[in-house]
């Protein structure tokens, strides 16, 4: 399959973050658009985001690089060196094992988007900088621990 047909793709709302965090994406969406189209080594995702959605808890990946391009209104990226406004055409990059956690934001009144490549390691750890809480992902499935891997508390 070459063409993808967006009309078919599956949009995926909701988060894997545990309680209370999932509910803090809530006008957030996007689409696989790698998976849709069978590829296995990256993923690519088109984000959307309602107005006042935001894309992620701020975040940074030990092995997966990510590349994000806006592709429709104005995004605002959340980093450890502040606010910036990005549109159309504009693109950002998180290397590998950079702990500059990272997000999107959309300040604006109408809905935003961007594209999201990403490498598919096959073990990923990702930290979230602004909580005491980080991922691993392995297998299929995501576990959520405090930095140095004590369960969360489940309240």
């Amino acid at each position: 399959m070459a063409v993808i047909d967006l009309d078919t793709v599956p949009v995926k709302t909701g988060s894997i973050y545990p309680a209370p965090y999932a509910e803090q994406m809530a006008g957030r969406s996007s689409l696989r658009l790698g998976q849709a189209g069978g590829l296995t080594q990256f993923g690519a995702n088109l984000v959307i985001l309602q107005p006042g959605a935001r894309s992620s808890l701020r975040h940074w990946h030990e092995n997966e690089d990510e590349f994000v391009m806006v592709t429709q209104g104005t995004c605002t990226l959340i980093t450890d060196d502040g606010e910036t406004d990005m549109t159309e055409g504009q693109c950002a990059a998180f290397p590998a094992g950079v702990a500059n956690g990272h997000c999107f934001v959309n300040n604006t009144r109408t809905e935003a988007r961007f594209l999201v490549v990403g490498s598919k390691a096959q073990h990923e750890i990702a930290y979230y900088s602004d909580i005491d809480m980080k991922v691993e992902l392995a297998d299929g499935s995501a576990r959520f621990t405090r930095k140095d891997g004590s369960p969360l508390d489940q309240n």
